[in-house]
């Protein structure tokens, strides 16, 4: 499982520098400024579970590709195509504020961690196939409907 400080640096690289994706393990070799990353890191804040478990957010990718996903309280979560509602399952955890995520479609798996951005529902992760570096996530938090009417 990969270290929040990793997972910071490298969201940081994709979402600052414009740099393409880079493997956590090379993240020694990139110029990473000290006070940028500290910058960047006050947009950012720790999800909590209350605002995860038994809600639905919608997730897309850079190739256009985009799901929902519902979590449930237990750790389990679901995913549909959006519109042609085919069904995945994983799982997820909040670890330090991160939320990781796991989704098993065929034979791939899909691992991600979600940084929380502070101002707005909008998160952002970089996504893993088969243990592989694969895409640049957003998924955004969908807002629970109030049942009452007048």
């Amino acid at each position: 499982m990969p270290n929040k400080e990793a997972v910071l640096q490298q969201l940081f690289l994709r979402e600052v520098k414009g740099a393409p994706i880079v493997e956590r393990n090379e993240l020694s070799h990139c110029d990473i400024q000290e006070k940028e990353l500290v910058t960047w890191c006050q947009q950012k804040r720790d999800f909590s579970f209350d605002e995860i478990f038994e809600s639905h957010w919608i997730k897309t990718c850079t190739a256009g590709y985009i799901t929902e996903l519902i979590f449930s309280q237990n750790g389990s979560l679901i995913e549909f195509t959006l519109f042609e509602r085919l069904k995945t399952v994983g799982h997820w955890e909040l670890i330090d504020g991160l939320l990781y995520i796991s989704i098993f479609k065929h034979e791939n798996q899909y691992d991600f961690v979600v940084v929380a951005n502070s101002s707005v529902n909008i998160h952002s992760a970089i996504e893993y196939k088969n243990n592989e570096l694969h895409s640049y996530l957003k998924l955004a938090q969908t807002k629970t409907v109030s049942r009452c009417f007048n």
